[in-house]
């Protein structure tokens, strides 16, 4: 076993144990400018939708860890979304890849002008991985609710199709990307984006295949 995996083992039992074994989305603060906190209230939302849908028990609050703390490892899923730039440094490089290389998920969500910087930026995480569409019958696409067409469209930015994208290391998907598609909006309060309630419901089953597949991979 790898000193960081150990890691892992004695520090996240411990973590979960403080929040009664509750699961938790730890959205990822990032350097560069771009709003890495936009819609607080949209993991709030994601994690009841999920507490009254599946049997996982969730921790539905709002929660940042800053890139550049070692914080991170105590938390096995990480969101990242926002508009515009972001900026790894090499340390922040090095200590992502090290979280994902050890068991760690990364979920993006482009909230609209973030994939060139997204793309750039992860290039330093893994300099010999790219980004590759997620097929359509990968497992993310059905943990729980049946997305066989891939992503939904819950924001419309441009005129063109959602897409996923992943990194994988080995077979395991340890970076999913969603891109054109903008779930994360769907799970924000009703009155920030004004979404159709089916567009919402849509956003929150599709937030909830990510998490089951993740916790279950």
């Amino acid at each position: 076993m790898s000193q960081l995996k150990f890691l892992f083992v004695l520090i996240l039992p411990v973590v979960l144990s403080a929040q009664s074994n509750d699961f938790q989305i730890v959205r990822l603060k990032y350097n560069g400018g771009g709003d890495w906190y936009n819609d607080p209230s949209a993991e709030v939302n994601l994690l009841k939708f999920i507490q009254a849908n599946t049997n996982i028990r969730v921790n539905p609050v709002y929660k940042f860890v800053d890139i550049s703390s070692d914080e991170i490892f105590m938390y096995p899923f990480l969101f990242m979304t926002g508009h515009g730039n972001i900026v790894f440094s090499n340390e922040d490089a090095k200590r992502l890849r090290t979280y994902l290389e050890n068991g760690g998920f990364l979920y993006i969500d482009d909230d609209y002008g973030l994939d060139k910087a997204v793309r750039r930026e992860m290039k330093k995480v893994f300099p010999d991985e790219d980004f590759i569409e997620v097929p359509f019958s990968h497992d993310i696409y059905n943990s729980c609710f049946d997305f066989k067409n891939g992503p939904p469209k819950t924001h419309k930015h441009d005129e063109k199709s959602p897409q996923g994208f992943g990194i994988f290391l080995g077979k395991r998907l340890a970076v999913y990307y969603t891109y054109e598609s903008n779930p994360s909006d769907g799970w924000a309060d009703p009155e920030v984006h004004n979404n159709p309630p089916a567009k919402r419901e849509e956003a929150l089953k599709f937030g909830t295949n990510i998490v089951v597949w993740a916790l279950s991979d």
